[in-house]
């Protein structure tokens, strides 16, 4: 296993790091783990190098924490640094960060988190938490020993994420999306560079875009065997982001051994500018051929936002389009659903009109909508 400088924290981490949304479950029902091999998991991790565990308030609808707590005994816990996330969401007064923060670590079972996060912050949770006074649930925290390093997940626009950056002294460390087709997606690579050069780690999350970028279709696949090696996807995809030394670790959300297995030996391989110039221009021409894939020339501009009816006009057409890109209809949809609940699906389009005028593309799109509800509804 390889290890990287967690910012300017002075601990060591794996590049590797347990993600601990997509634990194996049963009945189809993400709720009902399979803690048998969920702590097999997790344990087979750690004992071939694994020193960072991530997990979260309601992962696995608030079980992850509890089964990452049982993996944990047995003298693991003292073999880990533990990542966990302040639900800030629910988060209404101050006292509630505590509140929240207890429960967490009753769960997992444990006197301290190594690594707390604000989790999910955008534009609007992070003027809440100002307001709340999260800094000095930190300061706290921090000086009782019950949280060593203060952090926060992202999702939101690079000017947001510069402003959350740069508006706490106390961080040190973020966690951001990031792969070679989302270089420019939400704090992207400007965000990676400019948190590195604060001297924050950066903990890099869907690194294979939700399991996009894990299989291929023919045709991208054969723009890398052009490199003459025989990396799987996956290890591309891991590979280009351990190229960048600013990088401290890579989450994985693993669902079986297998995978866990094959994760751990493929990062005790991954080191800081080890990818060649032809191997990086192959990636580029991977994203470009992908991104050629598109049907809706969306620019995700956001001009044409908020909708008044809710619609997430970009998102809906980013979803789209990567459904045809990867050619996963069956991915989409359930993808799709989950828009349709949270009442932002195209579905809820009326046709109003307001946003043509505002889209510097010209695309029709109330006829763009009712295309991409036909498709994946």
């Amino acid at each position: 296993m390889q290890y990287r400088e967690f910012g300017k924290t002075g601990v060591k981490v794996s590049i590797l790091g347990f993600g601990a949304m997509r634990l194996p479950i049963l009945n189809n029902d993400e709720s009902q783990i399979d803690e048998e091999k969920a702590v097999e998991m997790i344990r087979y991790a750690i004992d071939h190098g694994v020193n960072y565990v991530d997990s979260a308030y309601p992962y696995h609808r608030g079980n992850s924490e509890k089964v990452v707590g049982k993996a944990l005994r047995d003298g693991y816990r003292e073999k880990v640094f533990l990542a966990t996330k302040s639900p800030v969401w629910q988060v209404e007064k101050h006292e509630d960060f505590e509140r929240f923060f207890d429960e967490q670590l009753g769960k997992l079972q444990t006197d301290h988190i190594d690594m707390y996060l604000m989790h999910a912050l955008n534009k609007e949770r992070w003027e809440k938490i100002k307001s709340l006074r999260f800094f000095e649930f930190f300061e706290r925290a921090k000086s009782q020993g019950k949280v060593r390093f203060a952090g926060f997940s992202f999702h939101d626009k690079y000017p947001v994420f510069k402003e959350i950056v740069d508006g706490y002294d106390g961080w040190d460390f973020c966690q951001i999306q990031l792969n070679y087709m989302d270089i420019n997606y939400q704090a992207g690579l400007s965000g990676l560079k400019y948190a590195a050069s604060k001297g924050l780690a950066v903990v890099i999350m869907e690194p294979l875009k939700g399991g996009k970028l894990a299989v291929f279709p023919t045709k991208v696949m054969n723009v890398l065997k052009k490199s003459g090696k025989d990396w799987s996807a996956v290890e591309w995809s891991f590979r280009w982001l351990g190229n960048s030394p600013q990088v401290s670790v890579i989450l994985s959300g693993m669902s079986t051994l297998d995978q866990v297995k094959q994760n751990v030996q493929i990062m005790s391989q991954v080191t800081p500018n080890s990818l060649t110039e032809n191997d990086l221009r192959l990636i580029e021409e991977v994203r470009k051929t992908l991104e050629s894939f598109a049907v809706v020339n969306c620019t995700e501009c956001g001009y044409c936002m908020p909708c008044p009816n809710g619609v997430n006009i970009p998102g809906n057409f980013r979803l789209y389009n990567e459904t045809v890109m990867f050619e996963d209809m069956e991915r989409g949809k359930g993808e799709y659903k989950w828009f349709e609940s949270q009442k932002m699906s195209a579905a809820f389009c009326t046709e109003c009109g307001q946003c043509l005028s505002k889209c510097p593309q010209k695309l029709q799109i109330p006829s763009l909508l009712k295309k991409v509800h036909k498709e994946l509804s």
